[in-house]
């Protein structure tokens, strides 16, 4: 099992949470500017790195609150964790 320390609650098991995709993905400034082929560049083409990955977590059954977490892809070793609005 994975233990993923929530920043509000301590450390827990990873079945209390929800995966939430890669962060820091920023929003296109004109959404409606978009073709369909950007729109599905923006939703489903992502880097696929091996290492260090800041990703989106949640605590669905604790806190409920969404965080950032860097995990190592290759390891799956949880790196640290930090609040949304934190620095990376």
């Amino acid at each position: 099992m994975l233990l993923i320390r929530c920043p509000w609650c301590g450390p827990r098991d990873e079945t209390e949470f929800h995966y939430g995709g890669a962060a820091h993905v920023a929003y296109p400034s004109d959404p409606a500017a978009l073709s369909d082929e950007e729109w599905g560049r923006y939703l489903f083409v992502r880097e696929n790195l091996k290492g260090p990955f800041a990703e989106r977590w949640c605590h669905t059954a604790g806190c409920r609150r969404w965080f950032n977490a860097v995990r190592d892809t290759l390891t799956n070793e949880i790196l640290r964790v930090y609040r949304i609005g934190e620095p990376a």
